[in-house]
């Protein structure tokens, strides 16, 4: 009886193309690796030679330069990593906040290229071709001089009760701040993960029975309800710093500086002209099929477009919205054309103080480099999670 034939064994030849495709990425690797040593090593010889400092030791000297706007306080007696603490964190605060403007504002204006309504429709295309058209530069320094030319000054501002608008940017009440707000955060989070519960819900019972129920009002509903608890909670505190005018500005309460504002109504503008695209293009992928067959079976137009036709085309949407995000982000270090003091233009003012420019401009590298790959992993694990399943 013949023994049964065995697969041959790999040989590590040149004949292999695993072989061969291994050879190749290992030599790739080094001389990559070779070549980034060779640049550092002649960097740091070219500045011996010319008398230049190097290294980050710099990062725990103080800075010697105030901050106009931070959301915690500094001082010129601060270190530079306080400081670069300071630039990232105004960074995350435009880039953050203009993605989630940047989303509604764009899946809005998506989805009016949609609307029966011929004046909607216009003035959708028209919102799209007029901003996405401009260059983002240009529409910050729009904005700028809307805050810091047009609007009116300190002493004689536009008011709507409490809250006041001149060239100072946006003054208005905040809660005194306490212990027990914690409490009434708590009931917030609360409320969002009920609520958050309630869609899944929602949206399976759909699925099961074909019965529609509220994905929106119930679960804002349920929000508020959580907030109004944890407040109750706390011993409902009512206490709020509220601005006051005083002689030369507008003083208490909480405040937003027109840099700020102009950052982030020219990004988000911006950037949601180029969402609504995305927007627009993922719902055109999806089959008219779909659409008619939820009108056949009694879903309205509003019901068809949020409960059929964009989960389908959000496999479309989210790759292509990442891309949008990252640039939102980037597109922020165009703050220091405004004054923003963003990680950019921390960095400028500590190249001018430091002369150490190769460190400074590899800690804006590392921060936009860090951002930009976390916000990548959280797209790409809710694009995986929100893929078409196959049966």
């Amino acid at each position: 009886m013949s023994e049964p034939l065995q697969p041959p064994k790999k040989k590590w030849s040149w004949r292999s193309q695993a072989f061969r495709a291994l050879v190749y990425q290992v030599v790739a690797v080094a001389v990559i690796a070779l070549g980034v040593l060779y640049l550092a090593n002649n960097t740091a010889t070219n500045m011996r030679a010319r008398g230049i400092q190097s290294g980050f030791d710099f990062l725990s000297s103080a800075a010697g330069f105030d901050i106009g706007e931070s959301l915690f306080t500094f001082d010129s007696g601060e270190s530079y990593w306080r400081a670069y603490l300071v630039g990232m964190v105004n960074t995350l605060r435009v880039a953050i906040v203009g993605i989630l403007l940047t989303t509604v504002l764009g899946t809005l204006i998506g989805v009016g290229r949609f609307s029966r309504n011929a004046l909607i429709r216009g003035l959708c295309t028209a919102y799209v071709e007029f901003f996405r058209n401009i260059p983002v530069l240009l529409q910050l320094l729009m904005w700028y001089l809307f805050f810091t030319e047009m609007l009116p000054a300190s002493t004689e501002p536009l008011s709507a009760g409490p809250i006041f608008l001149s060239k100072g940017g946006i003054n208005f009440p905040i809660p005194v701040a306490g212990n027990e707000h914690f409490i009434t955060l708590g009931g917030l989070a609360l409320g969002c993960v009920a609520a958050w519960v309630y869609r899944r819900w929602a949206q399976k019972h759909f699925e099961a029975t074909g019965q529609v129920r509220s994905m929106f009002l119930v679960p804002v509903g349920i929000m508020l309800g959580g907030t109004l608890m944890g407040w109750i909670l706390a011993g409902t505190p009512t206490a709020w710093n509220v601005p006051v005018q005083g002689e030369f500005a507008i003083e208490n309460g909480g405040s937003l500086s027109p840099e700020y504002l102009s950052l982030l109504l020219g990004l988000t503008i911006y950037t949601a002209a180029f969402v609504s695209e995305v927007v627009r293009a993922g719902i055109q992928s999806v089959s008219l099929g779909q659409a008619e067959a939820a009108s056949a079976l009694g879903l309205s137009r509003g019901q068809t477009m949020r409960l059929v036709m964009l989960p389908q085309a959000l496999r479309v949407i989210i790759p292509p919205m990442t891309n949008q995000y990252l640039n939102l982000t980037k597109n922020s270090s165009l703050a220091v054309a405004i004054g923003y003091p963003d990680v950019v233009s921390i960095a400028n003012t500590a190249i001018n103080q430091t002369g150490r420019a190769v460190e400074c401009i590899a800690i804006i590298m590392l921060v936009y480099l860090s951002t930009s790959l976390s916000t990548s992993m959280l797209m790409n694990w809710y694009n995986t999670r929100s893929a078409i399943k196959e049966r």
